[in-house]
């Protein structure tokens, strides 16, 4: 029986080991930390479900590039055009710190919820883009569902959606302070600060 017992308990120490290797996510997957001034907000990703935007968005991770970022804009009920549908949502990236930077890095090929099956549900983070294939570095987490930003939806005139590539599963009371600052329009009037984006 002790001998039973003490296998059981290096099973499941190994079991742990691992899990935590595998990013600290029970499924396995990576987990990133957006470590900002108002917080931290920790985000799983869906490499198998997006592994073009996944690989992409961790490349730069790994990069850096994320270090001293912001959180920029802001989407809500009052802010947007009054026959527009409403979205709640925070986006952040390079755009304000490095433009440049976030100008030079090529297209993420885009993957729609048509693929990935990946809905704009809350605490869904999603790439920012202008046409598809165009998303780069910046990105935004929703404070809502939204299904307008999933295929098609009217979140954009060409109705492919954008490419949700992960959830948040620790710090939405962040991502709701982020939601709460002060903006002129869809500004914020401070962007919030990114001090760093790294996995977990």
């Amino acid at each position: 029986m002790k001998k039973q017992l003490w296998i059981y308990k290096i099973s499941f120490f190994v079991v742990i080991t691992f899990l935590l290797a595998c990013g600290g996510s029970n499924s396995g997957n990576p987990v990133i930390e957006i470590k900002t001034s108002l917080g931290a907000v920790y985000v799983e990703l869906y490499p198998e479900k997006a592994p073009q935007t996944c690989a992409a968005f961790l490349s730069y991770v790994d990069e850096g590039i994320f270090d001293n970022s912001s959180f920029y804009r802001v989407l809500n009920k009052e802010n947007q055009p009054s026959d527009a549908s409403k979205s709640e949502l925070i986006q952040g990236g390079i755009w304000e710190s490095n433009s440049a930077k976030a100008q030079s890095l090529p297209g993420i090929p885009h993957e729609g919820t048509n693929i990935t099956g990946i809905l704009h549900k809350r605490g869904a983070i999603s790439m920012a883009r202008q046409d598809t294939g165009t998303a780069t570095s910046e990105f935004f987490i929703l404070v809502d569902d939204d299904p307008a930003y999933d295929y098609g939806g009217d979140a954009n005139p060409d109705k492919q959606g954008y490419a949700a590539f992960g959830k948040v599963i620790k710090g939405m009371n962040v991502v709701n302070k982020i939601y709460n600052q002060p903006a002129n329009g869809q500004r914020f009037q401070r962007p919030i600060p990114i001090y760093k984006i790294r996995r977990d």
